[in-house]
């Protein structure tokens, strides 16, 4: 960045008294950090990468404090630099603010199918961070192996289950699925059953593959308990809301079986826990409308079930369905695979994370494959005048919101989320944690802490109890009198 950037930028930090998801400040008056290697780590792991600011104290007002030697400081940073597996390459800029010079170090991002970066020092697994707000958080086992299963290609629903033989598939299901390979795909169309299956990812060295048991095993929870879907209906907003007569759950399901018997049997069950209106048009003609339109819930919980992660860190994760009276909410574990980002879903077209089982599923008429789940969800609920889903990814779950546009009435004693900014101003009428509040709001915690609690506490409606210390784990924040 030029001179002027880095004075601009400084000057917007000083204003809003608060990091960014891509900026870090250390005070370096006197000393080199001894701790940077996280912050390198977070910030070549995100697509934005990052840039490190030394000479502001966080400690003292966030006050230019300036560099105790910039070429030695710059130094010390390229050597830090040199630590990282892969190498990173800062670009630095200088300047001088209020009598004092302060050092930018500008962390590129790295290549997706390169990450995650790691300080040597610590190995891969406890050297891999990952920006969340304005802190450097340790990558889960989970999160660094997504990085490392996408590099090397590790194909998940190909791992084989020797326990399973051929005999304990559904010999129906797979013979109409063989007819369908020979008749859509012509070039193998003449090989024997076993090459077919063995090309097409129903065996692996002549052993049964996950794959196979998740679409054609007489009862794939014999292996994989937890490859299945909880799924229940709730009487309120919040899940440990009851009913009038004390109940917490208007219906609740464990749904097994193969893929093709799990999507049915989910509609099924979203299907008879929707409340239906009818609509009587111009014409006198009825028509009955369910919450949500069916054909965007199969939707999003055939997306679930393909494209979540098979792996070994995740088979005792369920997809759930959660059917809330204003929402519904359907997670499963995998963040995006490849890189993607959220404003390209309906847009782009991603890499597939388990390309054998929807090759299968396609060839079984379960779903099209051609990326058009996402648009048809978009549709159906634009066609349905429904708010515009919401699609999140936070901590590798994946979760799909369908809001029913319902506006509830508010108990006086619960806090009206409708104007967050209000409501979190009211729920920190006593001290609350980034956790609590995060978790009140719904979002990420950089979304809550940059769009919600920094905005609040420069316009003086919240503050920190601990202003000399805003990074403690102890921090705690309350409305102002």
């Amino acid at each position: 960045m030029l001179e002027d950037e880095l004075q601009n930028l400084v000057r917007k930090i000083q204003k809003r008294q608060t990091e960014f998801q891509n900026i870090e400040l250390k005070a370096a008056s006197v000393d080199f950090p001894k701790k940077i290697y996280d912050t390198l780590s977070s910030f070549s792991n995100q697509d934005e990468g990052g840039t490190v600011i030394f000479g502001i104290s966080e400690n003292d007002n966030y006050d230019v404090v300036g560099v105790y030697n910039v070429e030695n400081a710059q130094k010390k940073a390229m050597e830090a630099c040199d630590q990282m597996e892969p190498v990173v390459r800062a670009i630095f800029t200088n300047t001088e603010i209020d009598g004092k010079i302060v050092l930018a170090a500008e962390i590129p991002p790295v290549e997706y199918w390169r990450r995650p970066v790691f300080y040597k020092g610590a190995g891969r697994l406890k050297g891999s961070y990952i920006r969340v707000g304005d802190a450097d958080e340790p990558m889960s086992e989970y999160e660094v192996y997504s990085f490392e299963a996408f590099r090397r290609r590790i194909r998940d629903e190909l791992r084989t289950i020797p326990e399973c033989g051929i005999n304990l598939l559904d010999q129906e299901k797979l013979h109409q699925y063989l007819k369908a390979v020979k008749q859509e795909r012509k070039k193998i169309s003449t090989l024997t059953d076993p090459q077919i299956m063995e090309l097409m990812g129903i065996t692996s060295q002549g052993a049964i593959t996950l794959a196979a048991i998740l679409v054609f095993c007489l009862y794939p929870q014999t292996w994989f308990p937890q490859l299945c879907i909880t799924a229940v209906a709730l009487p309120g907003t919040e899940m440990g809301d009851t009913d009038n007569d004390g109940g917490r759950f208007l219906d609740n399901k464990r749904i097994t079986g193969s893929i093709p018997d799990m999507i049915e049997e989910a509609v099924d069950f979203v299907s008879r826990n929707l409340r239906t209106k009818t609509i009587i048009d111009s014409n006198g003609h009825r028509e009955d409308r369910t919450e949500y339109p069916l054909e965007a819930v199969r939707e999003a919980i055939l997306n679930a079930l393909i494209h979540r992660d098979y792996s070994v860190l995740t088979e005792n994760t369920p997809i759930s369905i959660e059917i809330y009276r204003d929402r519904m909410e359907i997670s499963s574990k995998g963040g995006l695979y490849g890189g993607g980002s959220l404003n390209q879903l309906g847009k782009g077209r991603f890499e597939t994370r388990n390309p054998a089982l929807a090759n299968i599923l396609e060839l079984l008429k379960v779903t099209e494959n051609r990326y058009s789940g996402i648009p048809t969800i978009l549709k159906s609920f634009d066609k349905a005048h429904l708010p515009e889903p919401q699609f999140i990814v936070q901590h590798g779950l994946f979760k799909v919101i369908f809001r029913n546009g319902i506006q509830l009435h508010q108990d006086p004693l619960k806090v009206n989320k409708a104007d967050l900014l209000q409501a979190v101003v009211q729920f920190c009428q006593t001290p609350k944690s980034r956790n609590e509040i995060t978790a009140f709001v719904g979002k990420s915690k950089y979304y809550t802490m940059s769009s919600i609690v920094s905005p609040l506490i420069m316009q003086g409606r919240l503050r920190m109890t601990m202003p000399e210390k805003p990074k403690s784990a102890n921090q705690r924040y309350v409305a102002q009198e």
